[in-house]
């Protein structure tokens, strides 16, 4: 397993917490993703074949951009 942290700045409630949680979640090889609202921040726990390019991807795709 592996554990990587992105700020997203668009964060702003709890409705874009649910939406990534429920996006991210839905890839095969994620087991967590944790949301913090306050600090703009996702971890995310995976593991193959789920890989950091398919949930960046992925994040940029449903309009919440990451960085590291």
């Amino acid at each position: 397993m592996k554990k990587i942290s992105y700020f997203i700045p668009s964060i702003s409630c709890g409705h874009c917490a649910h939406t990534i949680k429920m996006e991210l979640s839905e890839l095969t090889g994620v087991k967590t993703v944790d949301v913090d609202i306050p600090t703009k921040t996702v971890a995310i726990t995976f593991g193959a074949p789920a890989t950091e390019e398919d949930i960046e991807k992925l994040l940029t795709e449903i309009n919440y951009p990451p960085q590291k």
